[in-house]
């Protein structure tokens, strides 16, 4: 039975007619893209230069500042593109479930980052990163990521089929988890306001754990096939990976992932900046951070789409989502409670609105085993809202 994508971007690429160059992070067997080695140094380099040149809390948008802002940009998504690339190399010379859980784990140490970097930052931070980053992920994949794989797939095949019992088991996993970190914080007696108490965010925190450790297992050992497209349309290829090649894509992780962690604080302030430049409202910070953070699985998700294999792009898109959940959650709960830093967690009203509709048309659209274009653009409706009022709250 074919192993399956269990996390974040895809661990086996999918799939026997897959274009040279169409996914770089899928074709893992040929030759080392000159980009999967250089950005990770390019951003080291670009991590000493900034830091000698006083680019930190002290950005002040100067000339050479908005210079150093411009090319930040593009280096940090390069140094995200290796490293998925690296950990997927690490993926298949280790095999299932070592490659799947180095794949995210190495994506959930570039979100934990992320949202730290802000948390930590000399003006207090900003509580409510975590519980709007996780949010804007939720959203954008459930409605956004999602809405747009089966439309651009119903656009060129009409109808697509799926496994409605895999599709069914990641929502109602992904129900209960958005239900214990983003709901059930308004309604706890533990602490006022939208907040766990210390001992409920250790306790929940766990316990989300150990929900994703279950459906890990679920979906890598116990029912692989529930999470197979019925039309054979999903199929894995198998590479064999020399132990040279891993270990130097485990070396240059090693240093994709180094300097992601320290230019997140970069990145963080850039963002912030920019927010507050345009007056926008500080929850355009975590849509900023859910983009950044999908979107190398997010290309490969409409193009599995629209080489008809839905059953993939579900996978990457509602993986990525419980991902997020389920092990940036718990991260973040421990930095936290490590530093006595405030935690918001509970939705506004307006957004938990927003998160209901959302999993409610999800569960009819993905409970037929068929899709059309008017599922996709019923989905890109409620992101559009969803966007609108991100920035006209």
């Amino acid at each position: 039975m074919p192993p399956v994508h269990c996390g974040h971007a895809p661990f086996v690429p999918y799939g026997t007619h897959v274009s040279k160059g169409e996914e770089m992070a899928a074709d893992v067997s040929g030759p080392m893209p000159k980009s999967a080695w250089l950005y990770p140094i390019v951003a080291l380099g670009y991590f000493g230069l900034a830091t000698g040149l006083g680019f930190d809390e002290g950005f002040t948008g100067s000339t050479s500042g908005i210079l150093l802002a411009i090319v930040l940009i593009p280096v940090i998504f390069g140094a995200i593109f290796a490293a998925v690339y690296h950990a997927e190399v690490i993926g298949h010379a280790t095999g299932e479930p070592f490659g799947t859980l180095v794949l995210t784990a190495a994506v959930t140490i570039i979100e934990v980052a992320l949202i730290a970097s802000v948390m930590l930052s000399d003006d207090g931070g900003s509580p409510e990163l975590a519980r709007d980053t996780v949010f804007s992920v939720v959203m954008t994949v459930c409605t956004g990521l999602t809405g747009i794989c089966i439309l651009g797939g119903g656009l060129r095949f009409k109808e697509q089929v799926y496994e409605t019992t895999g599709a069914g088991a990641y929502l109602t996993v992904l129900i209960v988890l958005v239900t214990l970190t983003l709901v059930l914080p308004n309604y706890t007696q533990g602490t006022p306001g939208p907040f766990y108490s210390s001992s409920q965010l250790a306790f929940f925190s766990v316990l989300t754990l150990i929900l994703y450790g279950v459906f890990l297992y679920i979906q890598m050992v116990r029912h692989r096939d529930y999470f197979v497209s019925s039309n054979g349309s999903v199929v894995a290829v198998e590479h064999a990976i020399p132990t040279a090649r891993a270990l130097l894509s485990a070396g240059l992780l090693f240093a994709a992932l180094t300097a992601i962690v320290l230019l997140s604080k970069k990145f963080a302030i850039v963002v912030e900046a920019g927010r507050e430049a345009v007056g926008s409202p500080p929850a355009v910070t975590g849509l900023i951070v859910a983009i950044l953070i999908l979107l190398p699985e997010s290309i490969p998700a409409f193009q599995a789409a629209r080489r008809d294999q839905l059953q993939k792009s579900l996978n990457l898109a509602l993986g990525s989502s419980l991902a997020t959940i389920g092990m940036t959650f718990p991260a973040v709960a421990v930095v936290s409670l490590a530093l006595n830093k405030p935690l918001v967690l509970g939705l506004t009203p307006r957004d938990t609105v927003l998160m209901a509709t959302t999993l409610l048309v999800s569960s009819l659209t993905l409970g037929s085993g068929r899709t059309n274009i008017l599922y996709g653009f019923t989905h890109l409706v409620i992101f559009a809202a969803f966007l609108f009022l991100t920035f006209q709250p």
